[in-house]
């Protein structure tokens, strides 16, 4: 038995490891077969019954590492949704490549904090070095481009209004109706005014229309958006770049999701003008297929990072940092943060752009190929033409909610739900599964038509 207070690093970490991982895998495989589906059945009250079972969570006393191991990573898979089940597409929730999880244990084990130079001597660099690859693909003309860690795409674009509000500090944020809610949530926590909304030509924002906005704001950010959560559309980049310049605009790029398009010659005129943004928000725990969390965010002039500075002696005094110690510190608005990049570089240097590319391009040709089969499914609607990998539909007839809902609550699949004007409710399938292809969505899409004829005959 495994003492369950050893450590997973020294010299016998390894070892240790070496006996508990297994377990965890066991458990996994035992909690995937028990659940059988894309989901667990039941809904909420089944699902919190499970965890009830194990009461007291917190014992008097302790169990045992391989116990607790074994019950917690049964009760976890059996309790799951599963992205690598392509019947699980409900969000841009991607099922993680292997060797991103099997990297993330390596930095889970060392624990390197990169908050200070001296906790994480080469998680700092190989960070350093995996962030100006980031910076140059984004920005690949330009003479000091740089890019930081975040969680994600909502600290990303807090930190692309914050760079703005920086520069000037009445600056009023703008964006599309189709922007993502994080925007508005950022400008209020950063005390800035609620965003002006911009209005859309189909789920593009229109570059007319923001002309317009920009003539009466005084000094704006505009934040555009590259891969809308809805749709997945793409704003025209290059146009919105220019009306930003005609009125002294700042221009934040949300390309959490398409961003990654970048990796792919194919794929990347959809970015058109992506580098004439001053900042960029990218989102690797999507197209990236990383372990949450996997966000960058990168901006045209590393010089703007200089606003993320903050002195504390014990992490970045002086002369330390006189002395050649890099300073860490400002390098994000968290102190103690994981060495997440390095799952990251371990990712794109396995694939590299040129694989990595190619699984986008999978996810986007799959997602036009269900479309297809859709406008030509007599039981469903296509809304249409995917620009990326997410595909709108509906059943011809039933309540669209109550479908999507009553195939959570079976387990059977788990659909998204968008609501587009004029408040028409649609089913999303957000397709990020590299390996899945339009005949494993077959029988989802018969499934789905399915369960709304027999929704309609009950409600008749």
């Amino acid at each position: 038995m495994v003492d369950s207070t050893a450590l997973a690093g020294g010299r016998q970490g390894h070892e240790r490891l070496a006996e508990l991982v297994p377990v965890v895998l066991r458990g996994l495989a035992a909690g995937t077969a028990e659940r059988a589906a894309p989901g667990p059945a039941g809904g909420p009250a089944a699902v919190a019954a499970s965890v009830a079972a194990l009461e007291p969570l917190v014992p008097e006393r302790g169990v045992g590492a391989e116990k607790a191991l074994s019950e917690l990573a049964t009760l976890l898979a059996a309790g799951s949704v599963d992205p690598a089940d392509p019947w699980c597409a409900a969000h841009l929730h991607c099922p993680p490549l292997a060797v991103g999880v099997a990297a993330d244990i390596a930095a889970g084990a060392l624990n390197p904090s990169m908050d200070s130079w001296d906790q994480a001597p080469v998680a700092s660099e190989l960070e350093r070095a995996f962030l100006t690859a980031i910076a140059r693909l984004c920005y690949p003309a330009e003479p000091a481009p740089d890019a930081v860690v975040t969680t994600g795409g909502t600290e990303s674009n807090l930190l692309g209004l914050l760079l703005a509000r920086e520069k000037h500090q009445n600056v009023r944020p703008v964006c599309g109706r189709n922007a993502h809610h994080s925007v508005a949530r950022a400008a209020w926590l950063l005390g800035l005014p609620a965003p002006v909304v911009v209005g859309c030509e189909g789920e593009r924002m229109s570059p007319e229309a923001l002309g317009e906005v920009l003539r009466t704001t005084g000094p704006a950010v505009v934040v555009a958006t590259a891969g809308t959560t809805d749709t997945g559309d793409i704003d025209p980049l290059r146009e919105i770049a220019r009306v930003c310049r005609e009125h002294g605009a700042r221009l934040h790029v949300d390309a959490s999701y398409g961003g990654l398009a970048l990796c792919s010659t194919r794929l990347r005129p959809l970015l058109d003008g992506l580098a004439e943004a001053d900042s960029v928000a990218l989102d690797l725990h999507k197209f990236g297929w990383q372990p949450i969390a996997s966000g960058l965010f990168a901006v045209r002039d590393a010089a703007d990072l200089a606003a993320l500075n903050v002195q504390a002696e014990y992490l970045n005094a002086d002369d330390d940092t006189e002395a050649g110690l890099p300073d860490l510190l400002g390098r994000s608005i968290r102190t103690s943060r994981r060495p997440d990049a390095f799952r990251m570089a371990v990712t794109m240097r396995a694939l590299g752009l040129h694989g990595m590319g190619e699984l986008i391009e999978r996810c986007c040709a799959t997602a036009r190929e269900v479309a297809d089969a859709i406008r030509r499914h007599p039981g469903l609607e296509l809304r249409g033409e995917p620009t990326l990998s997410t595909v709108l539909f509906r059943p011809v007839s039933g309540d669209v909610a109550e479908v999507r809902r009553a195939l959570l609550e079976s387990g059977t699949a788990i659909i998204g739900r968008a609501t587009l004007p004029p408040g028409e409710v649609w089913l999303k399938l957000t397709l990020l599964h590299p390996h899945a292809t339009a005949a494993d969505y077959q029988g989802l899409l018969d499934t789905v038509a399915a369960t709304a004829r027999a929704g309609a005959a009950i409600a008749s």
